[in-house]
């Protein structure tokens, strides 16, 4: 074994040449990752046959007192020569590993094993995505309706499934080790959810971002992925403009006289929904607990949201009451314990779109619309963006300002407020 140090005792790289592989051991500081108190974490990086791994060498320098030329602290300080001295017995130890696994086993030395053999983990158990994957969707089913919506766990299901059908697609196999996981295999997935799937880029981002979980629980919960395969790729949404109905199209919706009892009452949910800007699972858990009366007598819908947990607070006027009052007697009513007959949300969606065939409005109506509606119609009837937030559950006006649209009638009525204005002005 021939050990080059070049001019410095402490030099950057340690090579040796042992059997037919070329070694050596490198440190650095990762000066992105800074602590409170301005100090970055050492790192040993293994290179064995031009292959490289990195190893957390579990201490901590400032940058200021590292010189990056020889690869250690300088040695001001007998903090400093006792680290240099850890790093020497760190680089002393990868050396011994790596001559006895060459004496062993000269063709199966790679530097991730000379890392394992170091931690201890000569061989490490191999883990599988998809075994990942559903243990973690098994505990999103045990949570279902307690910590996590029903509709979430649904997503992970979906993306389970599409998961399984890319690897069988792409790679011919049911299940691929974590370690394999790459770059080229989230490129490739991607490609599949737009081309076999057919998702549209913000379908195709959910899915990745909903995979992208699965592979983080594999790198810092079980600490079974050494890189992360999503490193340096980001996913954006494009922005969408969200339809919404204005209150003349509402009311034509509500008016109109509906001779079929499930579009009937599909209906009357929609515009219910329309006037209290309630998600489609909130209007499916409203009971009665939920309904407040304040000291002047009027109701008021007080209900934490499913999604953000935050509780909404949101009058009830006169056309959703007479709603409530119509439904109060119905047996889905009355055996469910709710205040709304609520279908499921596939068949919401399918009868509004005939609802909207037999009222002659030429857009694509959804449970999701109602939100956007409601936002929309408040803010246009002056009231503020604050209040809309109150009431939809919002933390603040940001998302808030994601479901309300400036209508021209707003624009127009606020400028003629302004021409009103110039005109006392002239006089």
């Amino acid at each position: 074994m021939t050990i080059a140090l070049g001019k410095h005792n402490f030099a950057t790289q340690i090579k040796c040449k042992i059997g037919r592989s070329t070694f050596s051991v490198a440190f650095y500081v990762r000066k992105t990752r800074m602590n409170k108190h301005g100090q970055a974490a050492i790192v040993v990086r293994v290179t064995v046959n031009g292959i490289r791994a990195d190893l957390a060498a579990q201490k901590l320098v400032n940058p200021k007192l590292w010189d990056t030329a020889k690869g250690k602290a300088y040695e001001r300080t007998p903090l400093t020569r006792e680290l240099n001295m850890y790093l020497d017995s760190v680089r002393a130890k990868l050396i011994r590993i790596h001559r006895d696994m060459e004496e062993d086993d000269a063709q199966n030395v790679t530097a991730q094993a000379v890392i394992h053999r170091y931690l201890g983990k000569d061989k490490p158990e191999r883990h599988t995505l998809m075994e990942l994957f559903r243990e973690h969707n098994e505990r999103c089913r045990a949570l279902s309706g307690i910590d996590m919506a029903p509709a979430t766990v649904l997503r992970y299901e979906t993306s389970l499934r599409h998961t399984e059908q890319f690897l069988l697609h792409i790679y011919r196999k049911q299940d691929i080790y974590l370690d394999e996981l790459n770059r080229q295999f989230m490129m490739d997935y991607e490609f599949y959810l737009k081309s076999v799937r057919r998702c549209n880029h913000n379908s195709a981002t959910k899915y990745l971002k909903n995979f992208k979980k699965i592979v983080r629980l594999a790198l810092l919960d079980k600490e079974w992925l050494d890189k992360d395969p999503f490193s340096g790729i980001k996913f954006k949404f494009e922005q969408v403009e969200r339809d919404f109905l204005e209150m003349h199209e509402v009311e034509k919706l509500r008016r109109k006289q509906i001779d079929i009892p499930r579009l009937e009452q599909v209906r009357d949910v929609f515009v219910f929904c329309c006037y209290t800007g309630l998600a489609f699972t909130d209007v499916k858990q409203l009971t009665q607990d939920h309904i407040a009366t304040d000291i002047h007598g009027a109701k008021w819908i007080r209900k934490p949201r499913q999604k953000t947990g935050n509780v909404c607070h949101i009058p009830l006027l006169e056309v959703p009451l007479k709603i409530l009052d119509k439904y109060k007697a119905a047996p889905y009513c009355q055996t469910h314990g709710v205040l709304l007959p609520v279908l499921c949300n596939q068949k919401m969606n399918a009868y509004l779109k005939e609802l909207a065939d037999i009222c002659g409005i030429r857009k694509q109506i959804s449970t999701h619309m109602s939100q956007h509606t409601f936002a929309t119609c408040m803010l246009a009837n002056g009231v503020s963006m604050e209040s809309v937030a109150k009431m939809l559950g919002h933390s603040d006006t940001k998302m808030t300002r994601h479901y309300a649209r400036i209508l021209d009638s707003t624009v127009y009525r606020e400028m003629q407020n302004v021409q009103g204005a110039l005109r006392r002005s002239d006089r």
